[in-house]
């Protein structure tokens, strides 16, 4: 089993963001804004999109995209069945190495979702 949390990643992330926040504020305003014109509702879903940001966090092997687009995805009330089939296209997509993220973004989910639980 893999010692990486994703529960830390995502909190230590966060940090860091702050602090970029603070030291380059024009910059993340404006990544915020094309992050808010991007992943908002349109012709597709906000699930829908954050599966493909999901995807592509995947695909680039991102520890930080996969934990907070899952997080997304759990606070948006994508199922759980919605998130397998998007690891499949990962995988089928990916090869070997997508097989292996995707291995690693099943742990995440299930670390993730159990945080979620009362």
């Amino acid at each position: 089993m893999s010692s990486k949390s994703y529960a830390t990643i995502t909190s230590d992330l966060t940090k860091g963001i702050s602090a970029l926040r603070k030291e380059i504020p024009e910059t993340l305003a404006g990544f915020s804004a094309m992050h808010n014109g991007a992943m908002k509702a349109g012709a597709l879903s906000e699930i829908d999109k954050e599966l493909i940001a999901l995807a592509i966090g995947i695909s680039s092997h991102c520890d930080g995209c996969i934990g907070f687009h899952l997080k997304a995805l759990i606070r948006l009330g994508a199922s759980r069945e919605q998130i397998m089939e998007t690891l499949g296209v990962c995988v089928y997509m990916g090869g070997g190495p997508g097989f292996m993220v995707a291995a690693d973004a099943m742990r995440a989910y299930e670390e993730l979702i159990a945080l979620k639980k009362p």
